[in-house]
């Protein structure tokens, strides 16, 4: 076959045009940097150039894929450093939270709670990072809060990932564990919406599966990426990058709301 043709054949076959093909994967590798890194907030990166290139309704499944291939290699590669103790207690809650969420996704209209989500996201991450320190640490209790509130709010955007940041950090001193158990954590979440994904026909649509096939790799070489700069952080700036990672996911979150208002 002429290398003409046999290059128009995979063309043919591609999820998207080359360019945007190339612009997308860079953007998925940026974003699994993120992941690699702090376990959460591949939406801020790839979501918007995606947007650009896929309806939006292929997005959130899209990313559920990923998150989930991303969150088994971490937790392959470095699951005895995730800690177990605080996965018993917020799994649970988490999977409540869920519940929640979808009954209020059925039932009502969420936008308001988003807002109310982003502005706790930036007064958080401000806090933080103003360098003033409390010295109050988060006590096992605080595991029912925020792993109820973080299954709502991923139940309903696909955001709850930094509310259960914000909890481990507090409970947690290691960045590493904090980091394994953060991914053990979202791949659990990802997972159930994956299933609901399965189970609705969503991933009847070959051209979800292709494009999650090709993206795997830049996938796997941002969280590769991501794992080793997280080891070469101490744990102040692990938390600082964590709380502009939050901050982001605040505002991303103003924004829509601002945007549907």
């Amino acid at each position: 076959m002429p290398v003409n043709s046999l290059l128009d054949l995979v063309v043919t076959y591609l999820p998207l045009p080359p360019l945007a093909l190339l612009t997308v994967g860079l953007g998925v590798s940026v974003a699994y940097v993120i992941f690699g890194v702090a376990g959460f907030g591949t939406a801020l990166v790839a979501g918007p150039v995606l947007a650009h290139f896929v309806p939006l309704a292929t997005i959130v499944p899209l990313l559920a894929l990923l998150d989930f291939a991303a969150a088994v290699v971490n937790v392959a590669r470095d699951g005895q450093a995730a800690d177990t103790r605080e996965l018993r207690r917020i799994v649970p809650a988490m999977a409540l939270g869920s519940l929640g969420g979808a009954a209020i996704l059925l039932l009502g209209r969420p936008s308001a709670l988003q807002l109310a989500l982003g502005l706790f996201a930036v007064a958080y991450a401000l806090y933080t990072l103003s360098g003033f320190k409390s010295g109050a640490r988060f006590t096992p209790r605080a595991a029912l809060p925020f792993g109820v509130v973080g299954g709502v709010f991923s139940a309903l955007f696909g955001s709850g990932g930094f509310i259960y940041a914000i909890y481990l950090a507090g409970r947690i001193e290691a960045s590493e564990r904090i980091r394994v158990t953060q991914s053990t954590l979202i791949g659990l979440s990802t997972l159930t919406r994956a299933v609901l994904f399965l189970l609705a026909g969503v991933y009847a649509n070959p051209r979800i599966l292709a494009l999650a096939a090709v993206l795997a790799l830049p996938m796997l070489i941002g969280t590769a990426l991501g794992r080793r700069i997280t080891l070469m952080l101490t744990r102040a700036q692990f938390l600082r990058i964590v709380s502009l990672i939050v901050l982001c996911s605040g505002v991303t979150l103003i924004w829509r709301y601002s945007s549907a208002s």
